[in-house]
């Protein structure tokens, strides 16, 4: 049987039902596969999930862990979680093998009086430890005079102090009892590098084995407003890219995202978020791995990377023992954040794993993040043409911004 479709100046047109019948089957056919497939790897994930979170955590290691910290406005924190968990860490690991290095600075709440309080508590428990409590403010560093390094003509017509070299200052002040101790004949086996999150015993051991334990640095995530992540100025994944979605699973790369589903180590160029583990040996090496930012000169091209990035480009140990994010280890940085990765069945429902597939999926097929990078390589390009004997190895680092300390806290400019 046939029925029109149409009809124009040369009379009706006809087709065969048959065929309309056919595309259709096909196209529902196609539609309940493509249903099948998702629902599959949905459970597949969520099972997954749920069977890693509810593994127990790893034995403490044995291991002499360097803890470093710096501190801003952070009492709240400090006094509801921090503190404890910082001394519980201590005690679980065992104080004769731990050094704790704080320094605070600057701070208009109290967080010297909530870090006076630690240190009262490690003193008792024997710890060696370096707490400095500095009263130089953001307003006393931005009102100085301008110096050699660091300060830079910015484009409203001011000379402003850079905000990535101010915090590389400050972290790398952290690690000078790490190179004091090593001409000592004090060593210890990793760094340990705790921003102002909750945290527990288990997410520390957890984090410190890592694919075994070998590893350039293996890395939390971070949460501030779930599902949100929050390091976004950090995080790289294995090919380099910054992420395609600030929820899971975050990744351009199909490396990274892969191992995230299958809640392995997932390969990075770059990580912080929150909880870090590094190897101590590059930092008491002869080349002492440190903090830094980029060049002023390269900063002028509207050009920033996080020091948080920029140290694993120059760690020699990112390329022989790889950077790994550890999807176990969630922190937060207030305890309703940490208590929502932290529920009581799987951290990600059916609903949202689905949901999250998709939206990654187009995203990548829709987007690209060539042209973004071109900029970036471009300009980096043009200064090392301009500046024949520097280089810059940790492209993949930054970001087309530029940013400066304010009394504040910092800004975009």
């Amino acid at each position: 049987m046939i029925l029109p479709l149409a009809t124009s100046k040369a009379g009706p047109r006809w087709v065969p039902r048959r065929r309309y019948g056919f595309r259709r089957r096909v196209g529902l056919l196609l539609g309940l596969g493509l249903a099948i497939w998702t629902m599959l790897q949905v459970l597949a994930v969520h099972h997954r999930i749920a069977i890693a979170d509810a593994r127990p955590p790893p034995p403490p290691p044995s291991e002499r862990i360097f803890i470093a910290s710096t501190h801003w406005n952070n009492e709240r924190i400090l006094r509801s979680h921090w503190n404890d968990a910082v001394v519980d860490l201590v005690q679980t690991l065992g104080s004769d093998k731990v050094f704790v290095s704080v320094l605070e600075s600057g701070s208009w709440d109290d967080s010297k009086g909530a870090l006076r309080e630690l240190d009262t508590r490690l003193d008792r428990l024997g710890v060696r430890r370096n707490i400095t409590l500095s009263d130089r403010t953001h307003q006393d560093e931005i009102s100085a005079a301008p110096g050699r390094d660091g300060w830079i003509e910015t484009p409203r017509g001011r000379t402003e102090l850079r905000r990535i070299p101010y915090l590389a200052r400050l972290r790398n002040w952290t690690l000078q009892p790490l190179e004091d101790l090593a001409r000592q004949g004090i060593t210890f086996d990793k760094v340990l590098f705790l921003n102002d999150v909750v945290f527990t015993i288990d997410d520390v051991a957890t984090l410190l084995q890592t694919n075994n334990g070998i590893y350039g640095a293996a890395c939390s995530l971070d949460f501030s407003k779930p599902p949100l992540y929050y390091d976004t100025f950090a995080l790289r994944d294995s090919l380099g890219d910054e992420h395609v979605m600030q929820t899971w699973p975050y990744f351009r790369s199909a490396a990274s995202r892969n191992a995230l589903m299958n809640m392995e180590p997932v390969p990075v160029r770059s990580c912080w978020n929150g909880m870090v583990a590094m190897p101590a040996a590059p930092f008491v090496s002869a080349t002492p791995l440190r903090f830094r930012a980029v060049p002023d000169s390269l900063a002028l091209s509207h050009l920033e990377g996080s020091e948080c990035c920029l140290i694993h480009a120059d760690n020699p140990l990112s390329q022989a023992h790889g950077v790994y994010l550890n999807p176990h280890v969630r922190v937060g940085y207030n305890p309703e954040a940490y208590a929502a990765v932290h529920p009581a069945r799987a951290w990600l429902s059916r609903q949202s794993i689905a949901l999250a597939l998709w939206k990654n999926r187009i995203r990548r097929w829709t987007t690209t993040s060539y042209f973004k990078m071109q900029v970036v390589r471009s300009r980096v390009a043009r200064w090392e043409n301009a500046h024949p004997e520097q280089q810059e190895s940790g492209d993949f680092c930054l970001i087309n911004e530029m940013q400066v300390l304010v009394a504040n806290g910092w800004a975009h400019v």
